[in-house]
């Protein structure tokens, strides 16, 4: 590795050890600068890097280790690059113009994670949406499956090492994959360049950004839109915006930092105002209000019983802001579980919506602090059945554990339920 190479990674590296509580407290009173030289000296040389850390319990030094896996992993940019200009070359042999430069980076790291087989069930759709985004946008036909196929053999064991086997059958696979998703696709853009506007930690691990896409986000409150960060382009994850369409196009997205979440913790501890992120297309899970004259005329709806667990407010919140545009009679009541006061990361945002709307009931629901009475005590869904009342379409977005007991909780005792499709 180079000497500029290692200092940059040696900088997003102290980046996350600083936004981690854990870690944090072993840097109080240490010169950073010199830290920072003296890691970015040693990981050039190839040396063991923890060394020059002294004082680093071994439970810390395997979390920070960690850190820096997740550095070194998340791809070397050049390196990209190299792999995206050599397949193109080889597509442009063979389809010269089927795709244009400016996708062949992502284009070539998604189809690669994709053969690869990583990530999880939400990854690949996230994956698969922006892929068949690709092949509808760029006309892309049966017969050019193979060519696509030949050009990406060659480089994509640089992204996903170690080499993969069976590669023409993963390959077939994946390409039948595409094609079903590209069916499903509407037109438009795949993915539009979007700038980090505004950066608020709203709690520990919870960071709000407002991002503004380079072209307006054509979605609808409630969807969901797949989200790709500079350092990791293979790498799409699922995020509901968290407002309705604004006048100035710009997009708040609520992320939290997830276990071994590359995307997450990038956003969360590295993001700030002036970076760049991509945004695949928008697309319904479930949790949109039914369109048509019903949307458009509230009163003509059912009330609303809408409960959130952790970031699952995202979607809901937005469905608040699109009800607030034209209330007309509609009630609003939002549950928002969260373990303690503390994890109450929006509150400010809720308790202006809860102020200026009078058809809207914002109830925050604590499942650990028993000291939060007044307020109300348990589980988001447990505080939102005791609120659910007759003819209210009722709407569920959390982390997977509690979709799942929704899911059987809801169903046993008959009530209808918009949950999300992909978690």
């Amino acid at each position: 590795m180079t000497g500029a190479a290692a200092r940059e990674a040696v900088t997003r590296w102290l980046r996350l050890v600083e936004a981690d509580a854990e870690l944090s407290a072993y840097l109080i009173g240490v010169d950073l600068e010199r830290l920072a030289a003296h890691l970015a000296r040693q990981l050039a040389a190839g040396g063991p890097v923890l060394d020059g850390w002294p004082g680093l319990p071994e439970a810390q030094r395997r979390r920070a280790a960690d850190y820096l896996a997740g550095v070194l992993a998340s791809g070397d940019q050049a390196v990209i690059t190299q792999v995206a200009t050599s397949f193109r070359a080889g597509l442009e042999e063979h389809a010269p113009g089927l795709l244009p430069e400016r996708v062949a980076e992502l284009v070539v790291a998604a189809l690669a994670r994709l053969v690869g087989g990583a990530g999880d069930r939400a990854g690949r759709l996230a994956l698969l949406a922006v892929l068949g985004r690709v092949h509808r946008r760029y006309r892309l036909r049966p017969e050019h499956g193979p060519l696509v196929g030949a050009a990406l053999a060659p480089v994509v064991p640089l992204l996903c090492p170690p080499p993969i086997i069976g590669w023409e059958h993963r390959w077939r696979r994946a390409w039948a994959l595409v094609e079903r998703a590209a069916a499903r696709m509407g037109d438009g853009p795949a993915f539009r360049p979007a700038e980090v506007a505004g950066r608020d930690l709203a709690a520990e691990g919870i960071t709000i950004l407002t991002v503004r896409p380079w072209r307006r986000l054509p979605f609808r409150p409630g969807q969901a839109v797949p989200v790709c960060v500079p350092q990791h382009p293979g790498r799409w994850r699922w995020y509901c915006p968290a407002n309705a369409p604004h006048a100035d196009g710009t997009v708040e997205l609520h992320v939290r930092a997830v276990p071994a979440g590359t995307v997450s913790h990038t956003l969360v501890h590295e993001a700030r105002p002036g970076d760049l992120l991509h945004l695949g297309p928008p697309v319904d899970i479930g949790l949109s209000l039914p369109a048509g004259p019903s949307s458009v005329r509230p009163a003509t709806a059912g009330d609303l019983l809408l409960v959130a667990g952790g970031t699952g407010l995202a979607p809901l919140r937005a469905l608040v802001e699109q009800v607030a545009a034209a209330p007309a009679g509609r009630r609003v009541t939002l549950i928002v579980g969260v373990r303690t006061v503390a994890d109450l990361y929006d509150a400010i945002t809720l308790d202006k919506l809860d102020q200026a709307h009078p058809w809207l009931t914002v109830v925050p629901a604590f499942s650990h602090d028993p000291c939060a009475a007044p307020d109300e005590q348990g589980d988001a869904l447990t505080v939102g059945l005791h609120h659910c009342r007759p003819g209210q379409d009722v709407y569920v977005c959390g982390p997977p554990a509690m979709l799942d007991v929704a899911r059987q909780r809801l169903s046993a005792v008959g009530i209808p339920a918009n949950l999300p499709t992909v978690h």
